[in-house]
């Protein structure tokens, strides 16, 4: 089963979930979501109308955990761990994780550095270990990493919630995309076209070659037929042929 369709299940099952419940007893549904390891997106979660009726209450801060594992990382926990529910270490372990597909998402190399930086690892071993185990084993990202060069190359990252106003970018650059593909299509289509038209050319052309080339046959033909239906005097016609122009 690949990720997506696992994605899928979960967010099915914490929607329903948090469809049934109101107040208080939303938290419990918030910290195991944001807890479980195959869980990755909750944009769906965080558009059930009674987790976002959190807001402005006594339970607001669990409204703003469930945003930040929806569209922050772990340097964003950092800079307002005060304000939020203290992590356990499975969601500290989660945000993390999110936080390499946001910067996969970003560039395609990952330098170690960076990533020991934003991941809060002390060494190259550490952070080798974490992509490995619980990053590319669990499917969320496949790469290499180049221990030469110091930096994990991505080759597929899982994507993350859409941030507010990150749809309408989308849109447009999928528009672009579009057009583009529409003028390459375009293109594509006179460059046929032209090739068609050029190897009816070709064919015309080559036909007449074919009919010069079948006239000269039959001519030459011809001429040879011609020769060949002459009438040859003998050695003795000819000497017949001298005595009656002597005579």
């Amino acid at each position: 089963m690949d990720i997506e369709q696992k994605q899928a299940e979960h967010i099915d099952f914490f929607v329903k979930q948090a469809s049934a419940l109101k107040g208080s007893a939303l938290t419990s549904v918030i910290v195991e979501a944001t807890s479980h390891p195959s869980l990755f997106a909750f944009s769906e979660i965080l558009s059930v109308p009674s987790v976002l009726e959190l807001g402005g209450n006594e339970n607001s801060v669990y409204l703003d955990l469930l945003r930040l594992f929806a569209h922050g990382t772990w340097s964003d926990y950092k800079s307002i761990a005060g304000r939020l529910p203290q992590l356990a270490s499975a969601q500290a372990l989660k945000l993390k994780q999110l936080t390499v597909l946001t910067l996969a998402d970003t560039s395609k190399e990952l330098p170690y550095d960076q990533l020991m930086q934003e991941l809060d690892v002390t060494n190259v071993r550490e952070l080798e270990d974490f992509l490995i185990n619980e990053c590319m084993y669990v499917g969320i990202v496949r790469g290499k990493l180049d221990q030469l060069k110091r930096c994990f190359e991505v080759q597929f990252a899982a994507g993350r919630d859409l941030r507010p106003g990150q749809l309408g970018n989308m849109l447009q650059t999928l528009t672009d995309w579009l057009t583009t593909s529409d003028n390459l299509l375009v293109s594509i289509q006179e460059k046929i076209k032209w090739a068609d038209t050029m190897s009816e050319s070709d064919r015309k052309h080559r036909k007449e070659v074919e009919e010069r080339v079948d006239e000269v046959k039959k001519s030459l033909s011809l001429k040879k037929l011609q020769t060949v239906s002459r009438p040859m005097l003998t050695s003795e016609g000819m000497r017949r042929s001298t005595l009656n122009l002597v005579e």
